[in-house]
């Protein structure tokens, strides 16, 4: 694939991503991804699994896909906590 055709699916992903976490009481900028590795960081074993779960679907990346995902500066708009 060339790389005009990997961002593209990359940002169409991304906004399904930040689309189901404004679906699920998230902030509408902040990937799931994102929202769970915070979650976990505070201790919800919810986010936890899912963490575990979505670390292995991801096997190619190399480490821990959600604490890799944290966006810092996003999540003011989060209206429902895991």
């Amino acid at each position: 694939m060339s790389g005009k055709v990997k961002k593209y699916f990359r940002n169409v992903f991304v906004a399904f991503d930040q689309l189901f976490n404004a679906l699920t009481g998230g902030d509408e900028d902040e990937t799931i991804s994102s929202r769970l590795g915070k979650a976990r960081r505070n201790g919800s074993r919810f986010a936890t699994v899912i963490c575990w779960v979505l670390t292995h679907v991801f096997f190619w990346e190399k480490g821990d896909h959600c604490a890799r995902s944290i966006e810092e500066d996003e999540g003011a708009n989060e209206i429902v906590k895991f």
